[in-house]
Formats: structure tokens, C-alpha cells, sequence
């Protein structure tokens, strides 16, 4: 039975293998005649694309030939535009030369022609000063005085009425709005004088200020650097400094060592010590109060400090201070009549004297020391020019010009300053003397305070038109050599008498 199946599998093994050898043989033939199928296809394909690639090649070809074509095309065109370019630049090169020439032919001419001119002038003018006997210089001089001469009375006519119709409507205008000014601010009149008063409660005290050997005078005197005097005047003693501080500083210093009873040098330098705090503080208040009532704004809290020191600065007897705030108002309400800054003109007449706060301590006239000041604080320049606008004799900027005539207006109040005997007759004097250094002047009498000086001069040495140009020479010189309040008239008197006798 074994070897049945063993024959078995063997034989099925055997038929197994021709049957797969048969299937073998066909699947190679198929799998060839595929292979040979597929290589045909590529071929043929091959065939196509290098066709298609030919004339694909034969177009790109063609355009490249296109585009060259147009670009030789337009190369030719634009050599041909610069071609004749070049022709027109050479054209207008030779124009321009030929132009150049022309005006360097033309310049040499204007030279030539201008040479002979001068020539001629010369020529001429050495004839004229052959037949004048004269030469040019003397020629011109004579000109001029003949002119001189001959319009001396119609200058003098026109200058007189032009003077009176301006003058006229000028002060019709100008006391319009003064007066409103003048009605609408009206601040109290403060003097002083370069001593203050110390009221005692008692002889005794003089005695105690005074000290062992002087020793609590000298202590005082020292410290606050102002000069105690102690005389006869029952129950007063007087401080005297050309410092206003100083001098307050030693009146608050005594007034509280009297209040207090202890009076010693060790007392006296507490004292001292709290009366500075004490005055610094009024003087920044004093200051701060100040711009309050002026209105402004803005001002740095030194600089106001600055400003208060005025409460104890006088000129001419007159607060400082209070002048300050007087220019201001006056100033302000000049400026709302006139059209101008009114924050300037306000702020420029409260700080115009800015400079008197410190000229104790710094060289220097006040006007430059506060235009300086104004500008360190960081002030506008119109505002700082205030400063000293009020001393020129013609302020640059309308707002100077009212400044300059508030300022006067503070001063020439009635009451608003004083000077003493001695200095206004020194002041008359000084006017009568400038006026007579000028020659053809025969007596000079200055009248009204000082306010007015009238000249009388020689009729023969001095005309009419000559005594127009004196009274402006003489008020000129005024200006720039005196010193004084408000404005001084100069009136010129030229009188001629004839006198003759009938017998």
C-alpha cells in the first residue's frame, strides 16, 4: 500500500511539473511579445516628440529672428536721434560762442565808451572850475548855502506848520487818553528816605541797646550791617543804611529784642536769625502778592522773591513796589486804549525795575541788571526789553513806548516823589547850565519846578529857523546829560527891539 502511494506522489510530482512547465513556456512567449509591444510604442513615441521638438525649434528660431530684426530696427532709430542730437548740440555751441563773442566785443565797447565819459567829466569839470574859479568842494558849498538861504523861510514856515497841526491834534489825543488812564488807576504814594525811626517804650532803652562798652550796638551793627543812631530825640533812635533791607532787617531785630526785654549778644544773633526768616518770608509774600494784583502769572517763585525786595527799595522817595504795580495798571489800560500786547505791556511795567531789587549787590545800571535777570528767568525777549525800554529815548516796539510812559506817569504824580532842597536847586542849576553852553544864548531861567526852561537868545546871532534846531539841540542834550522825573519843556525866546527917539 505504501508503494502505491509512494508511486502515486511521484507521478503526480511528475505531471505537477510538465503542467507547469507547459504554463511557464507560454507566460515567456507573452511576456516577449508585450516586451516587443511596448519598445514599438516607445519608439514611435520617440518618433513624435523629436518631430514635435523640430518644429518647436524651428518656431523659437523664427521669433529670435523677429525680435532681432526689431531690435536692429530700433537700434537704427535711436542712432539716427542722436545723430541729430549731436548736429543740433554742435549748432548751438557755435551760436553760443558766436554769442560770447559778441558780448566780450560789447563789454570792451561799454569800457571804451565809459573811459571817454569819465574822460569828458573830467574835461568838463575842469573847465567849469577854470571859468568859476572854484573847485568842486568849494562849488558844492556855495550850492548849498545859496539853497539854504533861498529855502531857510519856506523850511521854517513848512516846519512850524507842521508842528502846530501835529502838535495840536497829538495832544488832543494824548490827554483824551491819559486822563481816562490817569482816572481809572490811582494807587497810594509811599516816602521814604534812606533812615528809619525805631519807636522806644522808654529812655532806658536807649542805654540797654547800647550795652556794656557798646558791646549790643556793635553786635547789631555787625551783623545786619546797618548803622545805629542814638541821639538826643527823646524815646527814638534811627537806622541808617543805603541798604532798604538791611536797614528793615535791623529795625525787626530791635522791635523784637525790645518785645522780648532780653538784650545780649547771644539774644542778639537768635534774633537776628529769626528776623532773616522772618523778612525773607514778607519779601516772597510781598512778591507773590504783587503779580496777584497785577494780574500775571507764571512768574518763577526766585524771581517773585526777587520782586518783593522793591517793598523795601524807594527812588525819589516813592515805593518801588507799589510804583511797580502802579506802572503795571497804567501800562495795561494804555495798552487796551492803543491796541497793544496788554500781557506784555502788565507783565514789562510790574518788572520794568526789576534791576533796583539787586543794584545794591551787582554792578551795573538797573536797566541792564533786570533785562539781564529777565532773560536768566527765561523771560520773552519783549517782555525782558521793558527793562530797559524805559530809558531809551525811543523804545523799538510800541509796548516800550507805553512803558516808558506809565513809568513817568507813576513818577510825575503829585506827591509821588520828592527831592530835597539841596538837590532841586542843584537840578535847576544843572539846567540852566546846559542850556547856556550853546552859543547866541543870552539868559536861561528854568521855571515851573524844573519843569520848563526858557531861553532867550541874541536876535542877531541866532534867526528864526536857527532857534527851531536850538530848542531841539538843547532838549537833546537834556536828555542824554541830566538826569530827572517826568519831561522838561525847553521854550526858545528870540525878541528884537528897535528903540529911536524924535526930539
Amino acid at each position: 500500500m505504501y508503494i502505491w502511494l509512494l508511486a502515486a506522489l511521484v507521478a503526480g510530482m511528475f505531471f505537477g511539473y510538465l503542467i507547469k512547465k507547459l504554463f511557464g513556456s507560454q507566460n515567456i512567449n507573452s511576456a516577449e511579445r508585450k516586451a516587443e509591444s511596448i519598445l514599438a510604442d516607445a519608439k514611435q513615441k520617440q518618433k513624435d516628440l523629436l518631430l514635435e521638438a523640430k518644429d518647436k525649434a524651428m518656431a523659437v528660431i523664427e521669433e529670435s529672428k523677429i525680435e532681432e530684426r526689431d531690435r536692429r530696427r530700433q537700434l537704427q532709430e535711436l542712432e539716427n536721434r542722436l545723430g541729430k542730437r549731436e548736429s543740433l548740440f554742435d549748432r548751438k555751441i557755435i551760436e553760443f560762442e558766436e554769442s560770447k563773442q559778441r558780448l566780450d566785443n560789447s563789454q570792451l565797447q561799454l569800457e571804451k565808451t565809459r573811459e571817454e565819459i569819465k574822460n569828458i567829466k573830467v574835461e568838463q569839470l575842469q573847465k567849469l572850475e577854470k571859468i568859476a574859479q572854484l573847485n568842486q568842494d568849494e562849488a558844492r558849498e556855495v550850492l548849498l548855502n545859496n539853497t539854504e538861504t533861498r529855502m531857510k523861510d519856506e523850511l521854517l514856515h513848512r516846519i512850524r506848520k507842521l508842528e502846530e497841526e501835529a502838535q495840536d491834534e497829538l495832544e488832543e489825543r494824548a490827554k483824551k487818553i491819559l486822563t481816562t488812564v490817569i482816572e481809572r488807576v490811582a494807587a497810594p504814594h509811599t516816602v521814604e528816605t534812606t533812615t528809619t525811626s525805631v519807636n522806644l517804650p522808654n529812655e532806658e532803652m536807649k542805654g540797654r541797646i547800647i550795652g556794656r562798652e557798646g558791646r549790643n550796638i556793635k553786635t547789631i551793627e555787625q551783623l545786619t550791617g546797618a548803622e545805629i543812631i542814638i541821639d538826643d530825640t527823646p524815646e527814638t533812635i534811627l537806622i541808617s543804611a543805603f541798604n532798604p533791607i538791611r536797614r528793615q532787617l535791623a529795625k525787626r531785630t530791635l522791635e523784637k529784642l525790645m518785645a522780648d526785654g532780653r538784650i545780649h549778644p547771644g539774644r542778639i544773633e537768635e534774633t537776628i536769625t529769626q528776623a532773616k526768616k522772618d523778612l525773607a518770608l514778607d519779601i516772597k509774600k510781598a512778591g507773590e502778592e504783587a503779580a496777584y494784583q497785577a494780574g500775571i502769572v507764571g512768574l518763577d517763585s526766585k524771581l517773585l522773591q526777587i520782586l518783593g525786595r522793591l517793598k523795601y527799595r524807594t527812588s525819589y522817595g516813592q515805593n518801588q513796589l507799589q510804583h511797580a504795580l502802579e506802572v503795571s495798571a497804567l501800562a495795561g489800560t494804555l495798552a487796551a486804549e492803543l491796541g497793544a500786547d496788554i500781557n506784555v505791556c502788565k507783565k514789562g511795567g510790574l518788572l520794568h525795575d526789576i534791576g533796583k531789587a539787586l543794584d545794591h549787590e551787582i554792578q551795573g545800571a538797573h536797566p541792564e541788571i533786570g533785562y539781564d535777570l529777565l532773560k536768566k528767568f527765561g523771560l520773552p525777549e519783549e517782555v525782558a526789553y521793558m527793562s530797559t525800554a524805559h530809558h531809551e529815548d525811543q523804545p523799538r516796539s510800541i509796548e516800550g513806548v507805553i512803558v516808558k510812559i506809565a513809568d513817568a506817569i507813576s513818577g510825575s504824580r503829585p506827591g509821588a516823589r520828592r527831592d530835597s532842597f539841596e538837590n532841586y536847586i542843584q537840578r535847576l542849576t544843572e539846567l540852566e547850565d546846559t542850556a547856556k553852553t550853546f552859543p547866541g544864548v543870552e539868559k536861561v531861567y528854568a521855571i515851573q519846578a524844573g519843569r520848563e526852561i526858557r531861553v532867550f537868545v541874541s536876535p542877531d546871532e541866532i534867526d528864526d529857523y536857527k532857534a527851531t534846531t536850538l530848542a531841539r539841540d538843547i532838549a537833546n542834550k537834556i536828555e542824554s546829560e541830566l538826569k530827572y522825573p517826568g519831561e522838561i519843556r525847553v521854550t526858545v525866546i528870540r525878541e528884537k527891539r528897535i528903540i529911536e527917539y524924535a526930539r
